[in-house]
C-alpha cells in the first residue's frame, strides 16, 4: 500500500534528480565553451584605418585610442589621441559613414589642453618626462564619449607627468559636434588630487536621475554614482577609487582597467577591458564582462578568452604589444571596436554583437 510518507519521498527523489540533471548540463554548456575554438574580433583587412600624418606636426608622431560615437544617421565619428612633434597629446578628428572607411579627417586639433595645474605663468609649456605616458610629455589622453540626452561628455585622462594624472570632463551639445562646431565646455577634474586614475567611464545614460561612473574593475567593479560632476571638481563629493592588482587564475591575469563606456545591450551592460597575462606582462589584450543592467557592480558573465590580441604588424608599430580600447559602437547588429595599435596607430574590428554575448561565460 502507498502511504502518503511513499509520495512525499517519491516527490523530494524527482526534485533532486531534477535539479541534479539542470547542474550537469549547466556544467557541461561551461566545459564544451571552455573547448570551443577561440572567438575574436574580425580585424579589417586595411587596418590601420588612420596612421601619423607627418604633414600635420600637431598628429606626426601618433594617431591612436580613439573614442567613438554613432549619430542618428548611423555615421561613426572619432576623436582620437593625436602626438604632435612637441610631444603633446591632442584630439583630433574623423568621421565615417559606413563606420570603417574614415574618409573625413580634420587638419586641425579639436579639442586640447593647456596649463592643466592653473598656473599663474602664461608661459607654461609641457615639459619633457623621464617616463613619457603613451608617447606624450602632457595633454588630454586617451577620450571616451558618450551622449546622454542631447549631450555629448568627453572623459579623458590630463597628463602632466606622473606626479599629475587627472580625470578629465568636458561637455559639447550633439548638434554643435555634428556641425563641427567645437563649443567645448570647460574641462573640470573630476578624480581627486593626488591619485593616478586613468581608465574612468561614463555610462551613456543617468540611472536614477545621476551620472554613473565606472571607475575600476579590480578587485570588483567599482561605479560610483553624482548628481552633478561639478561637485567632484570642486571637492564637495570624492570617489574614493580603491584599484588593486588582484591576481586571478585565467588569461586576463591582472586586469588593468576598462575600455570603452559600458554598451547597453538586452543582456546588460557590455564592457571591454584591458588585461596582460601572467606570461605575457608585455601585451595588452583586450577582453570582455557583462555588468547587470540594474546593478552594474555585478559581474554576471566573462569572456573565456581575448577579443583581441596585439597578433598584426600595426599592434607591434611603435609600442610593441598594445592593442588599446577607447571607443566601440553597435551599428547594423555589428559591434565596431576602434582601436589603439601599438601607441601609433587607429583600427577597427568586429564581430556581430549577438555572437559576442553568446561567446561569454556566465557565473551563476
Amino acid at each position: 500500500m502507498i502511504t502518503e510518507h511513499d509520495v512525499r519521498l517519491f516527490l523530494e527523489i524527482v526534485i533532486f534528480a531534477f535539479v541534479l540533471v539542470v547542474l550537469f548540463l549547466r556544467l557541461r554548456e561551461r566545459f564544451q565553451k571552455s573547448r570551443e575554438k577561440p572567438f575574436s574580433l574580425k580585424k579589417f583587412h586595411q587596418n590601420p584605418v588612420m596612421s601619423p600624418q607627418s604633414h600635420n606636426e600637431w598628429e606626426a608622431c601618433g594617431v591612436f585610442n580613439p573614442a567613438a560615437y554613432k549619430d542618428d544617421d548611423h555615421n561613426v565619428h572619432l576623436l582620437y589621441r593625436a602626438i604632435g612633434t612637441d610631444g603633446v597629446s591632442r584630439l583630433g578628428y574623423s568621421k565615417s559613414t559606413n563606420g570603417i572607411n574614415f574618409e573625413e579627417r580634420g587638419d586641425y586639433p579639436v579639442f586640447f589642453l593647456e596649463n592643466i595645474r592653473g598656473l599663474s605663468d602664461e608661459r607654461y609649456r609641457y615639459d619633457p618626462v623621464l617616463y613619457p605616458s603613451g608617447g606624450s610629455w602632457g595633454g588630454a589622453e586617451d577620450p571616451r564619449l558618450v551622449r546622454i540626452e542631447d549631450t555629448l561628455y568627453l572623459t579623458f585622462n590630463a597628463f602632466d607627468g606622473w606626479d599629475f594624472i587627472r580625470i578629465g570632463v568636458s561637455s559639447i551639445l550633439e548638434k554643435d559636434f555634428i556641425a563641427g562646431k567645437w563649443n567645448w565646455k570647460k574641462p573640470i577634474l573630476i578624480s581627486p588630487e593626488g591619485e593616478i586614475h586613468k581608465n574612468w567611464v561614463l555610462f551613456p545614460e543617468k540611472i536614477d536621475g545621476k551620472f554613473a561612473i565606472l571607475h575600476s574593475i579590480s578587485p570588483t567593479v567599482q561605479v560610483d554614482y553624482i548628481e552633478r560632476l561639478e561637485d567632484l571638481s570642486k571637492g564637495t563629493k570624492k570617489i574614493e577609487s580603491k584599484f588593486k592588482r588582484h591576481e586571478r587564475d585565467s588569461w586576463d591575469t591582472w586586469l588593468r582597467g576598462a575600455g570603452c563606456p559600458p554598451i547597453k545591450t538586452e543582456k546588460g551592460w557590455l564592457v571591454l577591458y584591458h588585461a596582460v597575462e601572467k606570461h605575457e606582462s608585455e601585451k595588452y589584450k583586450v577582453g570582455v564582462m557583462l555588468l547587470d543592467i540594474n546593478n552594474p557592480s555585478k559581474v554576471i558573465a566573462r569572456s573565456p578568452g581575448p577579443l583581441l590580441t596585439p597578433d598584426c604588424w600595426y599592434e607591434n608599430d611603435g609600442k610593441p604589444g598594445i592593442v588599446y580600447v577607447c571607443g566601440a559602437v553597435v551599428r547594423e547588429e555589428m559591434l565596431l571596436v576602434y582601436y589603439g595599435g601599438g601607441d601609433m596607430h587607429t583600427c577597427v574590428a568586429q564581430a556581430p554583437l549577438q555572437d559576442v554575448l553568446s561567446w561569454l561565460v556566465y557565473t551563476e
